[in-house]
């Protein structure tokens, strides 16, 4: 095996297991009737926007399970674009969100944005899910970067779509 392919293997399974880390996350928060992140209680006010904090959770956990299987499928993207291209997007997609998430919540929890919610009750439980988003984001993104080079070598032909 290449060592490109190890590194685009590797990379697409640590970002499938990040997905499934946020999955078991959001599963957990679910059965205590919690909203927020590990680490990162909700503010009170958010309780109000959300009738049902299980299903609103189970729901984030759904969303998580299938960034995990798109994490996967970068490992070998089908030759049909109907599913390649689809793949890439919601890929990038994914990492906006996932960076995104991380770097507000890094700047909740150094208390740089308070607008975001109180800095975390219970620090180290905050910055693990802050190291995991953040190991997750870039897996995905090396992932997806390898994935999106060998599509564009590939040519594609009327059988392809």
């Amino acid at each position: 095996m290449p060592r490109s392919h190890r590194k685009h293997l590797a990379a697409a399974s640590t970002a499938c297991l990040g997905a499934l880390a946020y999955t078991v996350s959001k599963v957990d928060l679910a059965s205590e009737g919690e909203l927020g992140m590990p680490g990162f209680p909700a503010p009170v006010e958010a309780y109000a926007a959300v009738t049902d904090v299980e299903t609103a959770q189970l729901a984030n956990a759904a969303l998580g399970l299938l960034m995990a299987v798109v994490a996967l499928l970068l490992v070998r993207l089908p030759r049909t674009r109907l599913v390649r291209w689809p793949a890439l997007v919601v890929s990038w997609a994914g990492i906006a969100m996932v960076g995104a998430g991380v770097l507000g919540f890094g700047a909740r929890a150094a208390g740089l944005a308070p607008s975001l919610g109180a800095r975390p009750p219970h620090m180290p439980t905050a910055l693990a899910a802050l190291l995991v988003g953040a190991v997750w984001a870039t897996a995905w993104t090396i992932a997806t970067v390898f994935a999106t080079r060998s599509s564009r070598g590939r040519r594609t032909t009327s059988v392809d779509l």
